[in-house]
């Protein structure tokens, strides 16, 4: 029995060994591929910061070229509407593709049976493995689950040391 309890204690050895070794190149792994994308966010956060000084140059010139002809204020204005029709094109661009639908998308909506304003699948006629449908399914005589039946416990909600009751 004591030759067992040493090769207990180095098998428990070897285990705490690798999972040592495991953590530590994981966590080396992770450092390094978190450096990697620190300083590619810290590219682009400074080429966003670039960019928008330079669209405040830009926006200052069309108003400093607008200025020459017209007077101050309307100069001004006329750039502040630019920068506002720019703002809501590429608030349109940003938008997910899903989101404009495409020839074909529409057509799929526009099929008969299919409602276009509802945003959710419509319901089937016969619930799935066949149960209370209306063609009276197996369980056409039991009473539809809902709030008669009470809400369903939540896992929080349950106490392991209660006994259970079946009714």
């Amino acid at each position: 029995m004591d030759r067992l309890d040493h090769l207990e204690h180095l098998d428990k050895h070897l285990v705490d060994e690798l999972a040592q070794v495991a953590r530590e190149t994981v966590r080396d792994e992770l450092r390094e591929q978190t450096r990697r994308r620190r300083r590619t966010a810290m590219l682009y956060a400074a080429s966003g910061a670039v960019a928008l000084y330079a669209g405040a140059a830009l926006a200052l010139t069309v108003g400093l070229a607008l200025a020459v002809g017209l007077p101050d204020w309307a100069a001004a204005l006329i750039t502040a509407a630019i920068l506002g029709v720019l703002a809501y094109v590429l608030r349109g661009a940003a938008r997910p593709s899903a989101a404009r639908p495409t020839p074909e998308r529409e057509a799929e909506l526009a099929a008969p049976g299919r409602s276009s304003d509802v945003p959710y699948p419509p319901m089937p006629p016969v619930a799935p493995g066949g149960v209370g449908g209306p063609a009276g399914g197996a369980g056409a005589g039991a009473p539809p689950p809902g709030p008669a039946a009470g809400p369903a416990p939540r896992p929080d909600d349950i106490d392991p040391e209660q006994p259970h009751h079946r009714a």
